[in-house]
């Protein structure tokens, strides 16, 4: 199935992109795909354990599964004032 993925933030700067497709086996989950990243982004390792994921605009967690077609969002914690 094929996916995107969208990065923001302090992601995207560790990404090196803003967005990426990805084909991936059907009923992956975010945490698979969360691995997935870590493994194959080079500047991904180990940084998005804070990450909250976005599926298709909707926050969920992380054993949601994926569908084809989706939009997946890697959002990293904010601080502001």
């Amino acid at each position: 199935m094929r996916i995107t993925v969208l990065y923001f933030a302090a992601v995207r700067e560790l990404a090196g992109t803003s967005e990426m497709s990805l084909d991936l086996p059907a009923g992956v989950t975010v945490r698979e795909l969360a691995a997935y990243l870590e493994k194959t982004v080079a500047g991904l390792g180990g940084k998005l354990g804070a990450v909250r994921w976005a599926k298709n605009e909707v926050f969920v967690a992380l054993d949601a599964r994926l569908d084809e077609g989706d939009v997946v969002a890697a959002i990293p914690p904010v601080a502001g004032g």
